[in-house]
This record gives structure tokens, C-alpha cells and sequence, in this order.
């Protein structure tokens, strides 16, 4: 199957060359990905990627520009949320067990709770795109590309 109608999971670091990042070597076919997805209106991110983003972007941003990010990052990318986008939305319930084994493999806490929410909600979901497609390697039972290579 043609990877651009594949359904994608996007991870943080897209989102974070997007928003913070203009001069990344990267930057441009970044930017193309995310603008095809807006298109196609076939991304998602999990709930876990979105508090990610605000956390990192917590440290330069003031309390009006966080709460406008997590309220118009739908419509900035064009894409869903998942479980939910909601902040009266309960956070994800995924096993503990399920996160450390995930540990165990070597994988960051966002990135094994992001693993841990889609296979137990989201199992839909078959591709994560990234620019750390080594993270993924193995530890992620669906396809791992870069921007570019879905683009391809």
C-alpha cells in the first residue's frame, strides 16, 4: 500500500521543527509532510504528544500563548487528537506493566507512553512518522518512516 494513504501517527519532534525550528535542516520537508497531512486530513497525534509539545514550548511561551497553542493546534495542523484534545478529559489509562516493558526496550518515557495509548486505543493506527525512526526500530509493531520517506 501506498504509504500517503496510510493513516499517520505523528510524533512531537515534527510538531517542534514546525513551531520552533525554521532553520532545521529538515525544516522544509517537515513542513511539506504537514501541509500534505492538513490536505488529507489523515494525521493524528496522541494526547501524550500534545502535552509533549507544551511542555517543551512551556519554557519560551507565556500562559495566553500555551493555552492558545493546546486550543488551536487542531486547527494550525489539521489533525486529531486521540483519545481526546479535551482538557476536562481524563488522561489515558494504560498499564504500568505495559510502560516498563517498554522501558526495558530502551525507549523514553513520552515515546512508551505514546506506544502504550495507540496500541490500547488507537490500534487503528499502523504508521508513526518521526524524524527519530531509530527510537521506533523494533519496539513499535507498525510501520516507522520519516516525513519523507511517507512522502515518497
Amino acid at each position: 500500500m501506498d504509504s500517503r494513504q496510510e493513516i499517520a501517527l505523528i510524533d512531537t519532534n515534527i510538531f517542534i521543527i514546525d513551531l520552533r525550528y525554521k532553520r532545521d535542516i529538515h525544516f522544509k520537508s517537515n513542513r511539506a509532510f504537514l501541509e500534505y497531512i492538513a490536505q488529507s486530513k489523515r494525521g493524528f497525534t496522541t494526547i501524550i504528544n500534545l502535552l509533549e509539545i507544551c511542555g517543551i514550548l512551556s519554557f519560551n511561551l507565556s500562559e495566553k500563548q500555551l493555552f492558545e497553542l493546546w486550543h488551536y493546534f487542531y486547527d494550525k495542523y489539521k489533525i486529531t487528537v486521540l483519545p481526546s484534545g479535551d482538557m476536562e478529559s481524563n488522561f489515558p489509562a494504560v498499564k504500568v506493566k505495559r510502560i516498563f516493558e517498554l522501558l526495558k526496550k530502551r525507549l523514553s518515557c513520552g515515546d512508551a507512553l505514546m506506544i502504550a495509548v495507540v496500541e490500547k486505543h488507537l490500534s487503528f493506527i499502523s504508521t508513526i512518522v518521526t524524524w527519530d525512526k531509530d527510537h521506533f526500530l523494533g519496539k513499535f509493531s507498525g510501520t516507522v518512516l520519516t516525513p519523507e520517506e511517507y512522502l515518497e
